[in-house]
């Protein structure tokens, strides 16, 4: 089944249309023609994971509110996290058949690059000179080495750099690199770039309309990654309610359970601790309620199953 399968209902649709309010027929054309090679359209991730503590916290949630996961993902940084905390989070996925995607290294928003503190935001989170760039380099294969096998990068040659010790086995051939939300592409163009630099999966803006989705869908069947309620930092958008038309049209995705009104914890420490953990919490608990919705909605099939985690043949450039 592919997402040109897709059953689900629009929200309120049956009453609107007694009311004679009803909204035009999808138009097939705006579906999505790609999925997940184990022929799944969605996934789910919770982000911001910052430690085997938040961890914890997710596995008894979502096993609590019966939240299937596919990925989590930390957002602090692999530097953050010592050898015992990436092996005891390791272990943790591995039993619950989970990927981990842990952040590599230096970014230019917390370095001493002035012009990230400007209202511009200058080159924000991407790695500023040879040392950043090294930096994240030797955080990847540190994670590698303790059995991290999915990368979250901010910057695109990191990215690429990532991808080339892929492609002559530094790397693990099945490594995985997400891109971040904080550096997304916003045009189908820019996505296929991503893809081309070695992204697995691409976390997309979450104020890109519907039309973009299926724009982005026309040239590249990268799995896309997605807010569907994003941080304050992000626009602090919620679109819960669109959970089905975007599976519909984004397809392959991942749904990501993030948080709005909440403060920021990067880069996390113990200080951090208590909003850290309860806000870990509350991203389960949005995730259940966005389950609940494409249930409601008839759009709860079609999911990845648990475990699943490649993306499937993607498109790349010529790596010397």
């Amino acid at each position: 089944m592919t997402s040109s399968d897709f059953p689900a209902r629009r929200p309120g649709e049956p009453a609107l249309t007694a009311l004679g309010l009803g909204a035009p027929a999808a138009d097939p054309a705006d579906t999505s023609p790609h999925a997940f090679p184990d022929g799944g359209t969605w996934r789910t991730e919770v982000p911001s994971v910052e430690g085997p503590e938040a961890l914890s916290v997710v596995l008894k949630e979502s096993s609590r509110l019966d939240v299937p996961i596919h990925r989590i993902s930390q957002g602090s940084g692999i530097w953050m996290l010592s050898d015992a905390e990436i092996t005891e989070m390791v272990e943790g996925c591995a039993e619950r058949g989970i990927e981990l995607c842990l952040f590599t290294g230096p970014r230019g928003s917390w370095d001493t690059g002035a012009s990230t503190r400007t209202d511009s935001g200058g080159a924000g989170l991407r790695s500023r000179g040879h040392d950043a760039l090294a930096g994240c380099v030797e955080d990847a294969l540190r994670a590698s080495e303790l059995g991290v096998k999915c990368l979250l990068v901010a910057d695109e040659g990191v990215l690429w750099t990532l991808h080339r010790l892929r492609t002559r086995g530094v790397l693990p051939a099945d490594t995985t690199f997400k891109v971040s939300a904080l550096i997304g592409p916003v045009n189908p163009a820019s996505f296929a770039v991503h893809e081309r630099l070695g992204a697995d999966s691409i976390n997309i803006p979450s104020d890109l309309t519907l039309a973009h989705f299926t724009e982005i869908r026309r040239v590249s069947g990268a799995p896309m990654d997605l807010y569907i309620e994003a941080p304050d930092d992000l626009g602090g958008y919620v679109r819960m309610y669109e959970a089905a038309e975007l599976i519909r049209r984004g397809a392959p995705i991942y749904l990501k359970f993030g948080l709005s009104r909440a403060p920021g914890i990067y880069p996390y420490g113990a200080h951090l601790r208590d909003v850290a953990l309860d806000t870990t919490r509350e991203r389960v608990r949005r995730g259940r309620l966005a389950l609940d919705l494409l249930a409601r909605h008839g759009a709860g099939t079609n999911m990845s199953p648990l475990g699943s985690r490649l993306p499937g043949p993607l498109h790349r450039f010529t790596s010397d």
